[in-house]
């Protein structure tokens, strides 16, 4: 059974690849750009180990980028930091303890950064 809205281009040789939704190049993509949440304005970075098999990881909150902008944040700290990680759910989880790498590097891009945890 096939949806009526599902299908059509996923990839273009001109732009690369395709939002099935929108039909646009994901660059230019209107429809992942969610509303940015608006905080403090203050990125909160910290260590937590818990729920992960007491492995370390860098958690980054309070970023106010979109999901695309967010992305490519997390790749350049994941390649600064010479490890692997994720962003979800508008998080930055870096692999090990990081913390004041991290907190110099969103320094240098002009972000007001503080240390949550101990």
């Amino acid at each position: 059974m096939r949806k009526s809205g599902s299908g059509g281009l996923v990839y273009s040789t001109d732009s690369g690849r395709m939002c099935p939704d929108c039909r646009q190049p994901v660059a230019e993509c209107r429809c992942t750009a969610a509303p940015v949440a608006k905080g403090d304005g203050v990125v909160r970075v910290s260590r937590e180990t818990k729920g992960r098999g007491g492995k370390a990881v860098t958690v980054v909150r309070g970023v106010a980028l979109n999901a695309i902008e967010l992305a490519v944040l997390g790749k350049k700290l994941r390649a600064g930091c010479g490890s692997g990680g994720t962003v979800k759910d508008g998080v930055i989880e870096i692999q090990g303890d990081h913390c004041e790498r991290v907190i110099e590097a969103l320094k240098k891009d002009g972000f007001t950064v503080k240390r949550a945890g101990g």
